[in-house]
């Protein structure tokens, strides 16, 4: 995904939506070495969120679904998932469920395309039921 940013962010706008803790140690603990209790909260969730961003030095804007996950659920996109989505809001392109399901090629192709047929997409973001949760 980093390679695609690199590539790609000065003509679409890329945003992560943070949702619900796919491994966390109260949950389906994975022995990482990254110990996260699911939040409880939404501010909970929005401290986590902040500490991964960090941690993964993305440089991506990032926004919080709120503890209810109705964009987790409305997305389909547990544990995670990469979407395309053109300036009339229509979805270009969804990934597999992550980190199997990722295909970057595909997702490079779909973001191709879009750009190709001039429906750039940038600075829609504003219109995404996230709340106001974010943590650029």
């Amino acid at each position: 995904m980093h390679q695609l940013y690199q590539q790609y962010h000065q003509q679409i706008e890329f945003l992560v939506i943070y949702i619900r803790e796919a491994h966390p140690i109260d949950g389906w603990d994975v022995n990482s070495p990254n110990r996260i209790t699911d939040p409880k909260t939404t501010e909970e969730r929005c401290r986590v969120a902040a500490e991964c961003q960090q941690a993964m030095q993305y440089g991506i804007r990032t926004y919080v679904d709120e503890i209810h996950d109705s964009v987790m659920k409305a997305y389909a996109a547990w544990p995670e998932r990469f979407y395309l989505i053109d300036l009339k809001g229509e979805v270009v392109y969804a990934s597999g469920l992550g980190p199997w399901g990722f295909k970057p090629e595909e997702l490079q192709q779909a973001i191709d395309g879009l750009l190709t047929r001039s429906t750039l997409v940038t600075g829609n973001h504003d219109q995404l039921s996230v709340g106001q949760n974010s943590i650029s």
